[in-house]
């Protein structure tokens, strides 16, 4: 179990998930900006080139400079910054997913880089290269771009849908996996909706341009908003396509998946109608200001889009491999019998303030099964979630967690280790006096050990797919 431990970090108040999951859709939003802006950059010189449009070339010259700006700049520091808290939140995910899929990640990284040089090219070098050189390096950087989604797209659906990667192990099988193609098709739609909204909010901010002028380019950038009304058939497929119980976390089973996944479809709603039935049909001329409105609730979408993506995992990051604290469901049952502190070589912080060793232990077992997805007192805090439980619900509930919460992967240590934690919140909640009592209580080990074992090591019932899994 050499690869079961790593250094954790702790985030203070601010739960590990949150932060990477508000990172993460800033990072997504920029790259679908950058893939979609790449499209339409080259429908604009298109324009310039076949119809002699200057002013769809002046807009591409100063278009490109803010999808520069903006995604290559910003967008690079977030992406870093993507995979720095990854693997300080969830290292033991990050490392199974470069060592499965390594090659196609370097295959990814090859069309990044074409994406990175053929943009600064078209940026240095654009407005002073004939309209045959300039397409061939904007068709470049929007091939490239899409590419890179397309990589990508297929090793982060793996996690919620392998498909029969698990029977065949072959990468192929967990590369084009049940939910490959509808989120595919979905995120370059999304690319394209966001591309014509910043299109048409920077069309406000371009200096001497007239009101006819931004009107024309609203309206030609209006035509990337028309793939929109193939997205909700693209997202009932997506939805089929991932298993039943992800399904029920968002119709009900989990109300945070429920709350974003209906701020997510009511903000897709809202853009996808006033793009259909305004910008396309009435032809309507939108200022900055609604502009502006029609970005932020497409960020809305997007934020609440990749939360429920995220979320309907539990209790797993990757499905039927990997829980989400970073333990496998093959190790649970060895760390029921040999705990989940014994053979942690990472020594706990500040481990002198703790009044007896069962409550260092007890901070010790938060820190290996409970940290990623929790905070003591801040974001989803356990003090604040478990404050009315007596002691012994305390104790049934967290050793029969899977049972107790089904998306919550089952308790990955011994009756001690339950225990443990049992003393440890209450001493939290009690305001960490100086003096505490170590409890020594036999007949509560024994019956924390027998609700382990009726609880099993196998997901909770309300997780299990209809093969078992």
């Amino acid at each position: 179990m050499s690869d079961l431990y790593y250094p954790i970090n702790d985030f203070g108040p601010l739960m590990k998930g949150l932060a990477i999951g508000g990172l993460g859709i800033v990072h997504v939003f920029l790259a679908q900006f950058a893939i979609g802006g790449g499209m339409l950059m080259c429908y604009f010189q298109w324009l310039a080139q076949s119809q002699g449009n200057q002013l769809a070339r002046q807009f591409t010259d100063g278009f490109f400079k803010f999808i520069v700006l903006v995604s290559f700049v910003v967008g690079a520091i977030t992406g870093v910054g993507m995979w720095f808290i990854s693997i300080q939140v969830s290292p033991r995910t990050i490392g199974l997913m470069v060592h499965y899929f390594h090659w196609l990640w370097a295959i990814e990284y090859t069309f990044f880089f074409l994406e990175i040089v053929s943009g600064y090219l078209f940026y240095r070098y654009g407005p002073r290269l004939p309209d045959a050189a300039r397409m061939t390096l904007l068709v470049a950087y929007s091939i490239a771009a899409w590419f890179s989604l397309f990589w990508i797209n297929g090793i982060l659906s793996w996690q919620l849908t392998p498909g029969r990667w698990h029977e065949t192990h072959n990468v192929w099988d967990g590369f084009f996996n049940p939910s490959f193609w509808p989120s595919l098709l979905f995120r370059t739609i999304t690319s394209m909706t966001i591309a014509a909204l910043v299109a048409c909010l920077v069309a406000n901010v371009l200096p001497r341009l007239e009101r006819r002028q931004r009107e024309e380019l609203e309206h030609r950038a209006a035509r990337f908003l028309a793939p929109m009304v193939l997205m909700p058939v693209l997202a009932v497929w997506y939805f089929l396509a991932i298993p039943h119980v992800s399904r029920s976390w968002v119709l009900g089973g989990s109300a945070a998946m429920s709350l974003f996944f209906a701020v997510g479809t009511g903000a897709s709603l809202l853009v996808g109608s006033y793009a259909i039935f305004g910008l396309l049909r009435q032809q309507l001329y939108i200022n900055w200001a609604t502009a502006l409105l029609l970005v932020s609730l497409a960020f809305a979408a997007t934020a609440g889009g990749e939360f429920v993506r995220e979320g309907v995992r539990k209790p797993y990051t990757i499905r039927r491999l990997l829980y989400s604290n970073s333990v496998s469901r093959d190790e649970v049952a060895r760390l029921r019998e040999r705990g989940c502190t014994t053979d942690d070589p990472f020594p706990l912080q500040d481990a002198d303030r703790y009044p007896t060793p069962q409550l260092a232990k007890g901070a010790h077992v938060f820190r290996n099964l409970c940290s990623v997805c929790h905070t003591l007192d801040g974001a989803n805090g356990l003090v604040h979630l478990t404050g009315t439980w007596s002691d012994e619900q305390l104790r049934l509930n967290i050793s029969k967690l899977q049972l107790t919460k089904p998306f919550m992967p089952p308790f990955a240590g011994n009756a001690e280790e339950v225990e443990a934690i049992v003393q440890w919140l209450k001493w939290n909640a009690n305001g960490r006096p100086a003096a505490w009592d170590a409890s020594i209580d036999l007949a509560a080990l024994a019956s924390i050990d027998r609700w382990l074992e009726e609880a099993g090591t196998q997901p909770g019932l309300g997780v299990l797919s209809k093969d078992g899994s």
